[in-house]
C-alpha cells in the first residue's frame, strides 16, 4: 500500500528559487512507493496550519521545503502525532536537516525519502514554546535577529553579521540553574542545543544526541578576537568542548534568570521571553522520516 506524504514549500527561504522543486519531485520521488501533494505557503505560520490538516487526515510523512524556521513550524503541528517529518533543506543554515545527514542537494534529498523510515527524536520546550534543533540566549540571538533583517540571506551575509556583531556585543550577567549546575556568570552567549549544530557546519554541541533524553548546555564566557579564531576553529572540527572560554554539560531541564529582558532564538528565529526561561526537554516526541542513521 502506498505512503502518502506531502511536501510543504517555503518559496523564501534560502537563497534559491523553489519554482522547480515541484516538478524534482515528480521525476524522482518513488511512485510505486508514495501518492504525494505539493503546497507552497503564503505566509508566516502558513506551514504549521498546513501541515496540522496533513496530519489530521493520516498522512504517513509532511516533509519540510525550507531552512530551519520553516522546518520548527511543520515541526510544531507533527509533535505526538503518526505523521513524521521529512526534510529537503533549501535555507541558510539547515541544522537539523545536517544532524539528521539529509542532503543539501535537492535531488539527492529527495531520493533519499525512497529510502527513508521513521525513527523518534526528542524535541525542547521554552517556557513551554517548542524547539527541535537549537535555542540560544545573548549573542546568538542577537545575530539571529540581525539576520532577519537582511534580505540577502546564505552563509557570507550570515557570517559578515557575525564578524561585525562581535566587536560591538557585550557579555551579561546570567544565572544558570539545572540539577547538575548553578551558577551565576557573565556570558557571551548560553546555547541550549538539541542536535549537534547550528547549521553551516558549525558545530557547537557536537556529542549532543537527539534520541538520549537530554539537551547539551554551551556556556561561551568573554572572548577576545585571536581566541575567538581558535574558537571557530574549534566549532568546525567538532572539538568544543569545556575549556577556560567554554563550559558545557547535559541535562533535561534548566532554567536561566537575569536583571535584564533575554532575547533568545528558537531554531535561528528571534524570540523574547523577558527575565526568566525555562527549559525541559521532551523524549521522544517528534516521529521523523530520514534514510541514514543518526545520533
Amino acid at each position: 500500500m502506498k505512503k502518502r506524504i506531502a511536501f510543504i514549500i517555503n518559496p523564501i527561504s534560502g537563497i534559491f528559487h523553489k519554482d522547480k522543486i515541484p516538478s524534482l519531485i515528480r521525476n524522482y520521488l518513488d511512485s510505486e512507493l508514495f501518492d504525494y501533494e505539493v503546497v507552497f505557503t503564503q505566509y508566516a505560520g502558513h506551514a504549521t496550519e498546513i501541515a496540522k490538516s496533513f496530519a489530521e487526515k493520516g498522512y504517513d510523512c509532511v516533509v519540510a521545503v525550507g531552512g530551519d524556521g520553516t522546518v520548527n513550524e511543520i515541526a510544531c503541528a507533527l509533535r505526538h502525532t503518526d505523521t513524521a517529518l521529512g526534510i529537503i533543506p533549501t535555507g541558510s543554515g539547515n541544522g537539523l536537516a545536517r544532524h539528521l545527514h539529509v542532503s543539501l542537494s535537492t535531488i539527492r534529498a529527495i531520493k533519499q525519502l525512497n529510502k527513508s523510515k521513521v525513527s523518534a527524536i526528542d524535541y525542547c520546550l521554552i517556557n513551554e514554546t517548542p524547539f527541535f534543533c537549537t535555542s540560544g540566549i545573548g549573542f546568538d540571538a542577537h545575530i539571529s535577529m540581525e539576520f532577519c533583517k537582511v534580505k540577502q540571506r546564505g552563509f557570507f551575509s550570515y557570517l559578515r553579521k557575525i564578524i561585525i556583531g562581535f566587536f560591538s556585543y557585550k557579555p551579561r550577567k546570567y544565572q544558570i540553574v539545572s540539577e547538575e549546575k548553578n551558577v551565576e556568570m557573565e556570558a557571551f552567549m548560553v546555547t541550549v542545543a538539541n542536535a549537534s549544530q547550528w547549521g553551516n557546519a558549525a558545530y557547537v554541541a557536537p556529542k549532543a544526541s537527539l534520541k538520549d533524553g537530554l539537551f547539551n548546555v554551551v556556556v561561551l564566557k568573554e572572548v577576545r578576537f585571536f581566541p575567538a579564531l581558535w574558537l571557530a576553529f574549534k566549532l568546525y572540527t567538532k572539538k568544543i568542548g569545556n575549556d577556560k572560554y567554554i563550559t558545557t554539560w547535559q541535562t533535561g531541564d534548566l532554567t536561566i534568570k537575569a536583571t535584564h529582558d533575554m532575547p533568545s532564538h528558537l531554531d535561528g528565529e528571534p524570540f523574547d521571553e523577558g527575565k526568566e526561561v525555562r527549559v525541559r526537554v521532551v523524549p521522544a516526541g517528534l516521529k521523523v522520516f530520514c534514510a541514514k542513521e543518526f545520533q
